[in-house]
Formats: structure tokens, C-alpha cells, sequence
């Protein structure tokens, strides 16, 4: 019954597309690289829920001619099936996101027809697996082409196109494309933070929460989790569910947070209209937002607060990290402690260069601090080297006219959060997104065609009606 609900589902999928696809009428001229390659009119890098959006979004504007690649095999695109630890989405269970409002296509539709309508009322919030599930069946009923264990490592310009060398299984190729979309998730900003103390451990003793843990190993050990956002305590309870002897969670502020301004922020006059606001207004709402960090629910907390072994500490920035025969020694300033494993949920280290596909050009890649000077009481080094994007989430340049083919590069990722708020790194706020990101990449392309589209029109002739000579009547 539930394979059933699931065909009929994807009936209905195709059904309501067809009945929503005005116009019909294609628009765009195939192009050919450089090499006679044809080119496609754009390459989206990253098939997690970002990506797959996006696509949607292109082919629903019929923009077809289209690829996302990613480098992750087939179903571990994205966190859910890999580093996320936690046990449910965050987000509440009727938030929208790829659907881009077609009911259809919807996670609700997509649970109700594998288990019940009964199970949906009863659901309290998504499991991460089945959120997982329902993104490959999105991929699969909407069409979207995916190229997986294709990892994006140069982007170049090349003859008014971006020439994209990609690598599988160890060789090289390249692909044209006439514009690029990041949809990288977390990596897009350079790469995982590690704080120099705990790098300087060996990798037996620490990890990132973003690494292949094997948690299994550490029953019966003491573990120390940095950070205190919702990703430690995921790790943390993840330790103590594994059985470890003690797990540290270790807070360098004070108080945790437990206020998530995410949740405030979920309106359609934010999520759509943040990046119309002048530079001033969106520093200061970002900011303020960003610097009170991401909160965690209760659920997240009690899923720690349960097992006897959990200690919390509040104001414990790691001084120092002595790798010893018995284990790690850390100094905070709320006292030692020894553990044998340290997970560091530490967030990500905004470094443009380190990103393969970006270093060819990263220097002149314009920043927040590049374009904007906040009051002093609003200053931030770390998020004033976020990009500045375009009003079509375009990277600009630092110095321009040095690389001006980095206008068809366009970010959709934690990396827009500055410009413009929630976008291309959460649920909430794809149905807002999504349209002004792909209404964005139709516009450049439609502008960059515009002559050929005006003889185009010049030429046109095709009649709609036949005029003959009146026939008397009688």
C-alpha cells in the first residue's frame, strides 16, 4: 500500500508540473565551449537540499540545460547520512523548502504517501534519515541531472565561458558552462575550524564533529566536546549513547544560548526582502544575529542532560592541550581535566583560498570588509571577511576589472548568510531564496542574449490567423 501511495504521488508530482508549466516555449540557444564541448547554461556544485532547489528552480524556468555535480557518492550528498548527529530536522515539521510551494512535492505529501496521514499527525518533528530519503526521491520524481563522485576543483574563465575541471576517480575533465552556482553547504567558506591547541594534538586524540567519527571506539572513555551550539551537544550525546565513561561538553562563554534567533526571523518580510535593505541595515541585523550564535531546542539539551555522565562547563575556554601517556590534560580557566578524546564543534574557518574550485581567484573575491565599515560597537573581523554578493548572489570583485567573469559565479550557501540573511543555508528559507537566486541567473542570462533574442524578434513572422476576402452572404 505505502509503494502505492508513493507511485501515485509521484502521478500527481507529474501531473500538477504540467499543469503549472507556463510558458512552454524554450528560450535558450545551446552554446559550445572553446573546444567545441557543448556547454551547459548552468553547472550547480553541490547536490545536497541547496542544489537540488536550485535545479528545480532552473528547470521550472526552463533553464534544462542544466548539471549539478557532486562529490559525494549517490545518497551521502550533504550532512544527514554523515556527520549530522542529531536525531530530528530542528526545524519545525510543516516548514517548506525544495518544493518551492507545489503541495505536491512537499515533505508532508512525501511522508503521508509512504506512511499514513495518521503517522504525519503523530510526527513530532522529521528524522534526519527520513528527511535524507525524501531528498532522493525529490532528485529522482522532479528529474534533476546529477553527476555524483565529481568533485568541482578550478573554475576558469574561458572564451566568455567558465571552463569547470572536474575530478573522478582520480582523472580530470573539464566542462563549460555559461554560469556556476556554489551550493556548497558549510565547506563553501574554506574550511572546518580547528583550534590551534587542539590541531597541535595527534589525530588519535581529537577530531572535528564534521570527521568520520567512530564512536563505537569510545565506550568507556572520557571525552571533552568544544563548543556548546547544538553540533556539540549532538556529538556530545552521541558519545554518551555510545557509552562513553564522561563527556565534557566545554562552553568558553559564560551562559550557553539558548534563545534561536532563527526561529524570530522566519517571516516572509525577512526571509524575502533582508538583501533589498541598504549595507548599514543588514551588517546590523547579521551581526546581532550571528554573534548571539545558533540556538539548540530542549530536546537537543535532554538528550545530554539524561545520562549521569554528562558535565556541562560554562565559561572554560581551552588554555592549553597536553598530550600525554593517560591521556589529553586541558587548562580552561574553570579548572583541569583529563579526558582521552577530544571532539572539537568549533563551526568553519572563513578562508576563501582554501577552497579548490575558488583559489585561482580568491584574492580578489570583494568582503564585507572590503565594501562596508560598520559603528565600532558593530565591528566583527570574522564576519567581515564574508563575501559581498551581488543582488542576483553573485561573488563581486575586490579590485575591478582584474576578474570580471567571477559575475557568473554565484553563492548559495552558509557563505550568503551575511548578504542576505537565511538562504541557501536552511529549510526556512528556500521558497524565499530559491526564486531570487534562479530569477537572478535568468536575468544575466537573458541580458547577456539580449541581441540575439532582438533578432530574434525582428525575425519573427508566424501568423496566427489567415485573412480572406469577405464571403457574401445570399
Amino acid at each position: 500500500m505505502k509503494h502505492d501511495g508513493l507511485s501515485l504521488l509521484a502521478s500527481r508530482v507529474a501531473a500538477d508540473l504540467a499543469r503549472i508549466a507556463h510558458p512552454r516555449a524554450p528560450w535558450l540557444k545551446p552554446k559550445t565551449g572553446p573546444d567545441g564541448q557543448p556547454a551547459h547554461d548552468v553547472v550547480i556544485v553541490g547536490g545536497g537540499q541547496s542544489g537540488l532547489a536550485t535545479a528545480f528552480g532552473l528547470l521550472r524556468s526552463r533553464v534544462d540545460n542544466i548539471l549539478v555535480l557532486d562529490k559525494a557518492p549517490a545518497g551521502q550528498e550533504g550532512p544527514w547520512r554523515t556527520y549530522a548527529r542529531m536525531h530530528t530536522l530542528r526545524s519545525p515539521k510543516d516548514f517548506t523548502g525544495p518544493d518551492l510551494d507545489v503541495p505536491s512535492l512537499t515533505y508532508q505529501s512525501w511522508h503521508e504517501a509512504k506512511f499514513g496521514a495518521d503517522s504525519w499527525n503523530e510526527l513530532a518533528l522529521i528524522p534526519k534519515g527520513y528527511w535524507a530519503d525524501y531528498l532522493d526521491w525529490f532528485r529522482h520524481v522532479t528529474g534533476i541531472p546529477v553527476r555524483n563522485e565529481a568533485e568541482v576543483v578550478d573554475i576558469a574563465p574561458a572564451d566568455g565561458l567558465l571552463a569547470l575541471t572536474v575530478r573522478s576517480a582520480g582523472v580530470e575533465s573539464r566542462l563549460f558552462a555559461r554560469k556556476v552556482v556554489l551550493a556548497t553547504g558549510q565547506e563553501s567558506m574554506g574550511d572546518w575550524s580547528l583550534p590551534g591547541v587542539i590541531a597541535a594534538l595527534p589525530p588519535p586524540r581529537r577530531a572535528h564533529c564534521a570527521d568520520a567519527i567512530d564512536f563505537t571506539a569510545l565506550a568507556g572513555k572520557r571525552v571533552a566536546v568544544v563548543g556548546a551550539g547544538a553540533s556539540a551537544f549532538d556529538n556530545a550525546a552521541t558519545a554518551l549513547e555510545a557509552g562513553a565513561a564522561e563527556v565534557h561538553l566545554l562552553c568558553r562563554r559564560k551562559d550557553i544560548q539558548v534563545v534561536q534567533p532563527y526561529r524570530w526571523l522566519t517571516f516572509r518580510g525577512f526571509l524575502r526582502h533582508l538583501g533589498d535593505l541598504d549595507d548599514a541595515w543588514r551588517w546590523r541585523f547579521m551581526s546581532a544575529i550571528m554573534g548571539l550564535r545558533e540556538g539548540f531546542p530542549q530536546a537537543t539539551y535532554d538528550r545530554c542532560a539524561r545520562h549521569a555522565a554528562f558535565r556541562l562547563h560554562l565559561g572554560a575556554p581551552i588554555a592549553s592541550a597536553i598530550n600525554g601517556r593517560d591521556g589529553v590534560d586541558l587548562v580552561t580557566p574553570s579548572g583541569a581535566l583529563r579526558v582521552d578524546y577530544v571532539i572539537a564543534a568549533t563551526g568553519i574557518e572563513i578562508d576563501l583560498a582554501a577552497r579548490p574550485e575558488l583559489a585561482r581567484f580568491a584574492g580578489n573575491i570583494a568582503a564585507w570588509g572590503d565594501r562596508y565599515r560598520p559603528p565600532p560597537a558593530e565591528r566583527d573581523e570574522r564576519l567581515a571577511r564574508f563575501p559581498y554578493l551581488g543582488d542576483d548572489y553573485a561573488l563581486t570583485e575586490r579590485v575591478p576589472g582584474a576578474t570580471p567573469w567571477i559575475a557568473d559565479i554565484h553563492l548559495f550557501s552558509i557563505a550568503s548568510t551575511m548578504s542576505f540573511g537565511a538562504s541557501g543555508s536552511s529549510i526556512n528559507a528556500m521558497t524565499t531564496a530559491v526564486p531570487k537566486l534562479v530569477g537572478g541567473l535568468t536575468r544575466g542570462l537573458f541580458q547577456a542574449d539580449i541581441e540575439t533574442l532582438w533578432a530574434e524578434f525582428q525575425a519573427y513572422d508566424e501568423p496566427q490567423a489567415v485573412v480572406r476576402p469577405p464571403t457574401p452572404v445570399g
